[in-house]
């Protein structure tokens, strides 16, 4: 009978693979006591009221009630309570297993006069607070290619496009000395740096901000710089006018770039999962993880975040820290959300959402160790405050909320390439400047939303492939967009309203 999935030795659940009616055998001497969804969680033997329940091998909740052999376990008798955790500072650690520089992937990227490489060519448009918003979009609405239509990017096919990314922050929020603040220019300075942009036009309200903050990035002269204050130009027509005009200008020299092969070592790939369900921790989160030790084999380096969706998993990952510091400063981010979500009366258990439920996933312990599982098996090298630059190769952790725009605008700060985000419910995201590829969980999704789709890792659920097999797929895909193959969410046109900075403060 293959109707469940038992994932350890230990666990005290199993995954249901098809929708389960009461009453139906599902292993031996084990009958489903009620309808169980695909993708959610059949008890495999009595359970008493208030024990631990094992997945994976490790603690996802505690029974509210007695729990009989082949109930369907989830949220009307599993629920969340804080437990010790033993934390084993690099006990996991690994010695580095480095593929020889000269037989390393390659991927056709763009070299950058300094140096850097990037995988897409863009144009970016920055505002310094919330009144460019208007302004940016119209500006960039101009260069945006449409089937069949002449555009003004025609002549300069090497560019990728012009990418507006106001924002609805402001240099109130929280102080000008402030966390956010600080938080916000460093998200802006990362965006501004990205090496995928190949020049920037910026847009605030006065003069003096504008240059100020553009003389900040340090962005170098291989980069062009445009600034531009609103009140110049004498109004809206006139602004966007003049903003047309002034990226006119930047497109010849941005346009005089050629791809050529550089190794896989220069990566920073990203990873997400969102619209998370029952089948996120065995398909496509492992198979990515697997495509990350691939890419840090090669030299590279993956990045992941969401602090509260790896809380209950906190511990694996210490395991793995290269060294106690690197472990520490993950702990600390841990016990930070622990207090921040207690000021504001939350929890950390108010994760997961409520389509994540409906998937299967009952606690946000649950939600962690599946999320987790896209960190690999490589060692942790590093953990990085929000938009900090990723410089350490390998396995980096950036402490980002969970909520998908903000923690890919995190990442994107701090320098990922490309981002991979696998989604069990049909998630659709872009977040220009860099490739989004999008990886469904299961293949009744992956069927339905072909369209959004660019990888199907529910093969790995149905038979088909086992996870490293999808491991290496992913990777090949990766370098594949790494070199400018287009995604489904480029083509659908995604990416340019996901530029969400992460706002932790006070609006004043």
């Amino acid at each position: 009978m293959t109707a469940l999935l038992i994932l350890h030795r230990d666990d005290d659940v199993a995954l249901a693979t098809e929708d389960l009616a009461a009453g139906r055998p599902v292993r031996d001497g084990l009958v489903a006591r009620a309808d169980v969804p695909r993708g959610h969680k059949v008890a495999l033997r009595d359970l008493p009221a208030d024990t631990p329940v094992r997945k994976y091998g490790q603690v996802i909740g505690f029974t509210t009630r007695p729990v009989a052999a082949g109930e369907h376990v989830h949220t009307h008798n599993l629920g969340f309570q804080i437990f010790d955790r033993e934390y084993e500072y690099g006990v996991a650690v690994r010695p580095e297993d480095r593929v020889p520089a000269r037989e390393r992937a390659t991927f056709d990227g763009i070299v950058r006069p300094d140096g850097r490489v990037a995988t897409r060519n863009h144009i970016g448009i920055l505002t310094t607070e919330s009144h460019g918003v208007t302004v940016a979009r119209r500006i960039a609405e101009r260069f945006r290619r449409q089937e069949g239509l002449p555009g003004l990017l025609d002549a300069y096919p090497a560019v990728d496009g012009v990418v507006a990314l106001p924002h609805a922050l402001g240099d109130g929020t929280a102080g000008e000395d402030g966390e956010e603040s600080a938080v916000l220019r460093r998200t802006l300075t990362g965006y501004a740096r990205h090496p995928n942009f190949a020049g920037f036009l910026v847009l605030g309200r006065e003069a003096g901000r504008v240059r100020s903050l553009a003389e900040e990035w340090e962005v170098g002269a291989d980069t062009p710089v445009a600034a531009m204050a609103l009140q110049e130009p004498g109004g809206t027509r006139a602004a966007v006018a003049e903003g047309v005009a002034r990226i006119t200008d930047l497109l010849p020299a941005a346009n005089a770039v050629r791809r050529r092969p550089v190794p896989a070592s220069e990566l920073v790939l990203a990873m997400e999962c969102g619209g998370s369900d029952g089948y996120s921790g065995i398909t496509a989160n492992p198979a990515l993880g697997a495509a990350a030790d691939l890419l840090i084999r090669h030299g590279g380096t993956a990045v992941f975040g969401e602090t509260p969706e790896i809380y209950g998993a906190e511990h694996l990952l210490v395991r793995r820290a290269v060294s106690r510091a690197v472990g520490e400063k993950l702990l600390r981010r841990i016990r930070w959300w622990e207090e921040y979500t207690a000021r504001h009366g939350g929890s950390m258990d108010n994760n997961p959402s409520p389509g994540n439920k409906a998937g299967g996933l009952t606690t946000i312990l649950e939600k962690s160790l599946g999320a987790a599982a896209k960190g690999g098996q490589s060692n942790l090298a590093d953990v990085v405050e929000y938009a900090e630059p990723v410089t350490a190769k390998g396995l980096v952790f950036m402490d980002t909320p969970g909520y998908d725009p903000v923690n890919a605008t995190g990442m994107v700060a701090g320098g990922a390439h490309v981002l991979c985000f696998t989604t069990g419910r049909g998630s659709v995201f872009g977040c220009k400047p860099a490739p989004s590829l999008k990886l469904a969980t299961n293949t009744p999704l992956y069927e339905r939303m072909t369209d959004d789709m660019d990888l199907n890792c529910g093969l790995i659920a149905d038979g088909e492939c086992d996870v490293a097999e999808m491991g290496r797929r992913i990777f090949d895909l990766v370098l594949a967009t790494a070199s400018g193959r287009r995604t489904r969410s480029e083509e659908l046109g995604f990416g340019d309203e996901e530029f969400v900075p992460w706002r932790l403060g006070t609006v004043m």
